[in-house]
């Protein structure tokens, strides 16, 4: 079995995306952070999603095998959430405040002889790829329709002449509240925040290996660019195959400098000129 990772910081301040990768306990995953509408930083100046993201790879890490196996994946991603939200209230963070709340998106996998269990949330991506050539996506974008939402009010802005990504912010902010709001309910997401809701709202399963050639798992970053707000979202078996063709690394860095290309974001309209990039590739070797 070859293992693939890759993680590139995007234009933001810190990296607010981690990998999982544990032989130990057969595990393996993405996390994508969100920092919160109300500012908190570290004691090195980390950001709530840095600080979620790399706070729930920490625990995952962390687990000791006997202790892992004894549980379901699903059990350990719950615990992960309850882990985070003991670290916010150590940080003196208002759990009863949603805007205030550090997030993670997260998928992963936990792999066995026979079979592969995994857990989603948000918007991290799990594709599967099989000797017969079959792509089969394992995930669902649960950010998607609220992404389509801010990105209006953004593009609204945009056309009343606002030019300014400071002012256009502002004018976006109303709509991300209203979004933050929607944090596992079930008008809005499922996303690692602390909240016991999540319990309820979290997506798992497992898939046996027949014929399983390899495994995906991406954030949100590495999507193919879209160039129309209201286009379909990235095509998740396209996407899969230009990686199995290029390679996960050779995927990000094109992507990167498509990017750099578009450094107003009017050809492919989004909030920041690049996203973290996080994702990792698993080849069973059959």
């Amino acid at each position: 079995m070859k293992v693939e990772t890759i993680s590139l910081q995007g234009t933001g301040e810190w990296n607010e995306d981690a990998f999982v990768a544990e032989e130990r306990l057969g595990m393996y995953g993405v996390l994508d952070g969100a920092t919160s509408l109300r500012p908190y930083r570290g004691d090195g100046g980390e950001t709530g999603g840095y600080l979620a993201s790399h706070g729930i790879k920490h625990y995952f890490e962390s687990l000791e095998p006997a202790e892992a196996a004894q549980k379901e994946l699903a059990e350990l991603a719950v615990e992960a959430n309850e882990f985070l939200g003991r670290k916010m209230a150590e940080a003196g963070i208002d759990l009863t405040d949603k805007t205030s709340l550090w997030t993670s998106c997260l998928a992963i996998v936990r792999i066995h002889d026979k079979y592969i269990e995994y857990v989603q949330a948000g918007d991290c991506m799990i594709i599967a790829f099989y000797t017969d050539g079959n792509i089969r996506v394992l995930t669902r974008d649960q950010v998607e329709a609220i992404d389509k939402r801010s990105m209006k009010a953004w593009q609204d802005g945009a056309s009343q002449g606002i030019t300014s990504r400071e002012q256009l912010w502002e004018k976006v902010k109303p709509t991300i509240l209203q979004n933050k709001y929607g944090m596992n309910t079930l008008d809005g997401y499922s996303v690692l925040s602390g909240e016991p809701e999540l319990a309820e709202l979290l997506e798992y399963g497992r898939i046996n290996r027949i014929r399983l050639r390899s495994l995906l798992m991406i954030t949100d970053g590495l999507f193919l660019p879209r160039e129309k707000d209201d286009a379909p979202r990235s095509e998740m078996e396209l996407l899969g195959r230009r990686i199995e063709e290029d390679g996960l690394s050779a995927y990000a860095h094109w992507l990167l400098e498509t990017e750099r290309q578009d450094p107003e974001c009017r050809k492919y309209p989004r909030f920041k000129v690049s996203d973290d990039k996080t994702g990792i590739y698993i080849d069973f070797g059959q």
